[in-house]
């Protein structure tokens, strides 16, 4: 009678332990899922900043500074590798098509080209996409956290190598970049 105890006690908490260790990685996979959403977006937003650079180069050659920030910080965002290293760039390229944004005002003349105008409008569109799947993405990061550092999943956790995952966060930026972009003509 006592080993049947034993073996039941066992098989309970095998089932326990994998439970707990499947319900982190559904977790991990989602966060892995939405982060793939904004990768989609992100694809998106680094095919038209070329196109919005070439179109405003003729209008403001002489901006070649903030032309050339926003190239290079496009291009560290397309060589960005981890979830990690996507964030930092991308928080890069954010602030490099704020400055941009800033130095059109500067330019009558493009603000009433149609092609400026429709890359402007597609830009806005993906940033307010980009928004959303923030939001997702960084509510499946919290799922996992809470999982990850609360009690008992915790324990399950650390045995697993599942770790704290960092958020998609804006830094100084959020104030401006939560609210969807607004062009000024």
């Amino acid at each position: 009678m006592t080993t049947i105890l034993v073996i039941a006690a066992i098989a309970i908490l095998a089932i326990w332990v994998a439970s707990l260790y499947n319900t982190l990685v559904k977790l991990r996979n989602n966060r892995e899922n939405a982060f793939a959403d904004i990768d989609v977006q992100l694809k998106q937003r680094h095919d038209l900043v070329p196109q919005l650079v070439e179109t405003v180069k003729g209008y403001a050659s002489h901006e070649k500074e903030t032309l050339e920030r926003v190239i290079n910080a496009r291009n560290g965002a397309v060589s960005a590798k981890t979830i990690d290293d996507k964030i930092v760039a991308e928080n890069a390229l954010s602030s490099a098509l704020s400055g941009l944004k800033i130095t059109l005002e500067a330019y009558p003349d493009l603000k009433a080209n149609q092609n400026f105008l429709q890359l402007q409008e597609e830009i806005s569109d993906l940033e307010n996409k980009l928004a959303a799947v923030h939001r997702y993405f960084n509510s499946a990061t919290k799922e996992l956290n809470n999982a990850v550092e609360t009690f008992p999943s915790n324990l399950i956790a650390g045995m697993f190598g599942f770790k704290k995952e960092i958020m998609f966060d804006l830094g100084e930026q959020r104030a401006t970049l939560e609210e969807a972009p607004k062009f000024k003509f």
